[in-house]
Formats: structure tokens, C-alpha cells, sequence
């Protein structure tokens, strides 16, 4: 990417500086309308009236029109010419890939189920041949991806890629995940923990839109949390923010998969729930669980909710120490909606500390199961330098 020699202070400097500002700020958010850009990058309207001119002639820009408030208003957004990112998202027992443009616009998606204890060595594998063929489909290549996001299961030192905690994700420990997959494929790779994406996308463009601070708590066959503040995530030193499936519950209880006893998954996550059924009533998967429930059977709400009321408990905990405006809910068992919320909500209502503002409002996921995905094509725009004619990638 070739730079000018621009002296600092000019006229010319500001005019590049201002449109870096308002790029950003698109690669950030979206869409946004000019007024909601002046807001968001501090630029007077005329001043991002010019710019949006400027850049949707050179085809950097997409504008539309749209109605806020009665109101008839000019819509921007990236140009899908920019380039595609590439968004992945490994759960414990899922794998989710979609294809984007720099507007979000989801072009290509694939979802496919994997084994238990899946190992990365296969896994990256697999992957790497699956975004192969996904850009074939759409006439290109690997090669023409600007960059990929990825979503683990388990917390990543931001200092070494690697899982901070070992033995959180087997098959995966020691490894510098998206290094490995970077190798492979020759393109610039992203990774973080799904919760953290998850949140990312809800913050950004989901249910905590808006919000000044946002815990995105994602429950299915393990339990974490994305924190965000001001739409950027909050990791701590080695990545373990928000490990809420690990805060204690009964120090003399279940040995947890982190090998402490009495965690919270080992009370409400996934394969705890599943094991209170007997092999005969054929509950092999969440989804046969939240479908049981919706069916009315009774066993299956009490479950639920007792997982529920659980989760709220450690909410409260984690409510008096982050202080979020808001929870949003995610992951499979999110599919139960009010039945694991409503006793969420209840215990928050118990043990968090009150306020004269009242307690954060817990809503369900925007995106449901592709949350997480929508969260790795975020990251992945978020290292995607636009300038004036070229993208490139950012380190």
C-alpha cells in the first residue's frame, strides 16, 4: 500500500484523516445514516456530506435511502467491491462459516456438525478446504479473502493465540489457533473465544446496540461471557474475562472439566442437563430438549428453568462486578427463550445489588445460532484497512 508524504497539519492531512474517521467508524457499525455518522465520528454534516460524495464516486462508499423518524435519510455503508472477509465459528459440537462483504452482507454459508472432542489438526483441515470450496462457488479463491475471523470455545491469551486455560478444549491446547489456520490458507486470521464475538456482534449491530455496556452471556454445552464497553471487548490479562461457566457454585459439588468442583456448567450447561434424563427418554441433543420443553413436557421446563435460576445467580455476581446496562442471552439453550430467561431474571432480581436505576434488562440474542459468526466477520473487518482505492490488511 504506497503512502504519501503528507506534512502533518495540512489541509490535505486533515481531509485524509477526516475520511479515515468516517471509514472507521462504517467498518465498525455498519451502516450508519450521514446524521448517525456525524454523530459517531464528531464531523460536522457537511463535512461528511463531502466526504460520503467523494468516496461513494471512487466506489469506496454505498449510499441508499432510508426513513428514520418519518424522515427521509441518506443510508452508507462500505462498497461490497472493497472485498469479502470470511467469518468461522467452532462450538463445541457445530461448525458455522459465512462469507461477507465489507457491508456485512452474508454472501455464502455453511454449517456442519462435528464430533465430540474434535481436534484442531482435522479441524483446521477440513476448514481450510471448506472456505477453498465456498469461494470457488462464488468464482474466486482462498486468495481473494482480505481476512478471516474465527471463534473458539474456550478463552485465548491475547499475547500467545493459545487456550489460556488448558484442558478447556481438548485437542486444541498449546496451539496457536490462528496462526495454524493462517498457514493453511495463507490468509490473515483473527481468533478469539465465541463468547467474545458473540457479544462483539450484539454490541455492534444486535440487541445491545447502543448500549454503553453490554455482557452477552452464551449457554449450550459450555457457559461463558462476552464483556463489552463502548463496542470493544474487554479480554483481561490472559483472556479469561467472563469465564462465568467456571465461577463456583458449591465448592463441594460435581469436578468440573477445569478441574475444579461445583462450577456452574457443571449445573446448567449442556451435558449436565442432558444427563438428568435416563437413555430411554432419548434426549441425546439441546434441541431435543428445548423441543420437549415447547411440547409441554414437564420434566424438560423444570430442567430448564432450574439451569435458568442457576445462571442468574452467577449473573448477579457478574452484575455487581461489571455493572452491565445489558444481558443478552445466547448460545443453544437460548432457544428456550422465557423458560430459561424468566427464572434468569428472577434470581438476578434476588441477589444482584439494586440500583435507583433500576437492574439490566436480559433479552435473547439477535442473531441466534450465527451470533458468533457475525462476531468473527467483525473482528475480521476490524483489520481491514480501507484507504481512498486499495483495502489491505492491518496486523
Amino acid at each position: 500500500m504506497v503512502r504519501r508524504n503528507i506534512p502533518p497539519g495540512s489541509q490535505t492531512s486533515l481531509r485524509e484523516a477526516n475520511r479515515a474517521r468516517l471509514l472507521e467508524s462504517l467498518k465498525r457499525h455498519g451502516r450508519l445514516t450521514q446524521v448517525e455518522l456525524a454523530g459517531s465520528t464528531g464531523l460536522s454534516p457537511a463535512t461528511v456530506s463531502n466526504i460520503v460524495k467523494e468516496l461513494t464516486a471512487s466506489g469506496i462508499l454505498h449510499t441508499s435511502f432510508t426513513s428514520r423518524s418519518g424522515r427521509r435519510a441518506t443510508l452508507v455503508s462500505l462498497a461490497r467491491q472493497v472485498g469479502l472477509v470470511a467469518g468461522v465459528h467452532y462450538s463445541s459440537r457445530s461448525l458455522h462459516i459465512a462469507i461477507a462483504d465489507a457491508t456485512r452482507t452474508v454472501v455464502s454459508q455453511t454449517t456442519l456438525p462435528l464430533p465430540v472432542d474434535h481436534r484442531h489438526d482435522a479441524e483446521l483441515d477440513r476448514l481450510s478446504l471448506l472456505l477453498s470450496d465456498m469461494m470457488e462457488s462464488l468464482g474466486g479463491s482462498v486468495s481473494d479473502l482480505l481476512a478471516v475471523g474465527l471463534a473458539v470455545p474456550a478463552p485465548l491469551d491475547p499475547r500467545t493465540g493459545m487456550i489460556s486455560t488448558p484442558g478447556l478444549l481438548r485437542g486444541w491446547d498449546g496451539v496457536d489457533i490462528a496462526a495454524s489456520l493462517s498457514a493453511r490458507i495463507d490468509r490473515p486470521v483473527f481468533a478469539d473465544s465465541e463468547a467474545n464475538l458473540g457479544g462483539l456482534a450484539e454490541a455492534r449491530e444486535g440487541a445491545g446496540r447502543g448500549a454503553a455496556s453490554t455482557v452477552y452471556i452464551r449457554v449450550g454445552h459450555t457457559i461463558s461471557a462476552g464483556l463489552v464497553v463502548h463496542g470493544d471487548l474487554f479480554r483481561g490479562v490472559n483472556g479469561k474475562a467472563g469465564q462465568i461457566g467456571h465461577v463456583t457454585i458449591d465448592e463441594n459439588g460435581p469436578v468440573c472439566r477445569c478441574s475444579n468442583r461445583g462450577c456452574l456448567e457443571t449445573y446448567a450447561a449442556g451435558p449436565a442437563l442432558l444427563a438428568l434424563f435416563p437413555p430411554a427418554e432419548r434426549m441425546p441433543r439441546l434441541s431435543d430438549l428445548i423441543q420437549a420443553s415447547e411440547d409441554g413436557d414437564s420434566g424438560a421446563r423444570r430442567v430448564i428453568a432450574d439451569a435458568g435460576r442457576h445462571i442468574g445467580i452467577a449473573t448477579a455476581s457478574l452484575c455487581n462486578l461489571f455493572d452491565p446496562e445489558l444481558i443478552v442471552v445466547g448460545g443453544e439453550l437460548a432457544g428456550a427463550g422465557e423458560t430459561l430467561i424468566a427464572p434468569m431474571r428472577h434470581s438476578l432480581e434476588r441477589t444482584a445489588l439494586p440500583t435507583a436505576a433500576g437492574l439490566p434488562e436480559i433479552v435473547e440474542t439477535t442473531f441466534g445460532e450465527w451470533a458468533e459468526t457475525r462476531g468473527a466477520i467483525a473482528v475480521a473487518l476490524d483489520h481491514v484497512s480501507v484507504a481512498a482505492d486499495v483495502a489491505a490488511v492491518s496486523a
